[in-house]
């Protein structure tokens, strides 16, 4: 997925935990040549404790017409990659981001990232 400023977000994997959960991780790479510092979007748009992070990220599932947003745990951080406020340009950071599972039945959902087009991501496991 090719995002603002020469940021790509490439997807290792989508998988489904045996507690549940659904897992999206991979990297994001500055390919550009300056440093790329404009990661606010990505938080979303609540408050939350996990200060700066992805937790903006959610999958859709179209078939059964829901929305996924990332899991918080007890004291309302996002499970998900934190931390990521400049990205120099030609470095790679880790990404990572857990969802409740959408149902069995479902193969196939939308991943919205804020400032990448949204891609359609096939779950395995």
């Amino acid at each position: 997925m090719n995002g603002e400023a020469g940021v790509v977000l490439n997807i290792n994997s989508v998988a489904r935990d045996a507690g549940g959960f659904l897992t999206v991780s991979g990297q994001i790479k500055n390919t550009g040549e300056k440093a790329f510092g404009n990661t606010a979007a990505w938080r979303g748009n609540e408050l939350n404790a996990s200060g700066v992070s992805v937790a903006g990220v959610n999958l859709v599932d179209k078939v059964g017409k829901k929305r996924y947003y990332v899991l918080r745990d007890t004291e309302g951080r996002c499970l998900c990659t934190t931390g990521v406020v400049i990205i120099e340009a030609g470095q790679s950071v880790p990404f990572f981001a857990q969802f409740p599972a959408p149902p069995a039945s479902t193969s196939e959902v939308e991943f919205n990232f804020p400032t990448f087009a949204s891609a359609s991501l096939k779950i395995s496991g």
